[in-house]
């Protein structure tokens, strides 16, 4: 395998230790608030537990959309971007849908970005909410 395969696997490696560690940070907040609150909320006590573990994160980030060569701010804002290299995007729906799924793949794209969480808190156990997306 050549230099840059070994270096793919290292960095590959890393964002599943870090979706690893986001997913424990998520299932806790989960644990202590249950579900039934405002997204805001979840956000706001999953960007804690970020902080406390001393994980670099953005929230709110800026998407703007490219089109036709020139780059417009649409209002398109991912929740949390971890480590620039992870997007989590948190929802608080009866289930997940698709169109929830496209949101995120949307943003990994426009965002240059491979790896994506998709974590609804507005379910009984938050591992049934969680998706992870790799592009």
């Amino acid at each position: 395998m050549n230099h840059r395969g070994t270096e793919t696997q290292r960095e590959d490696k890393k964002r599943d230790s870090l979706t690893e560690k986001i997913i424990g940070f998520g299932i806790e907040v989960h644990r202590q608030l249950g579900p039934g609150l405002l997204e805001s909320a979840y956000e706001e006590c999953l960007c804690f537990e970020l902080a406390q573990a001393e994980i670099p994160f953005k929230r709110q980030v800026a998407l703007p959309v490219v089109y036709k060569n020139v780059e417009l701010e649409c209002g398109y804002r991912m929740d949390i971007v971890v480590e620039d290299s992870v997007v989590v995007e948190l929802k608080t729906v009866e289930k997940l849908l698709p169109i929830h799924q496209a949101q995120l793949l949307t943003y990994l794209r426009l965002g240059n970005l491979r790896t994506g969480l998709l974590m609804n808190f507005n379910c009984v156990v938050l591992k049934d909410g969680i998706k992870r997306v790799v592009l």
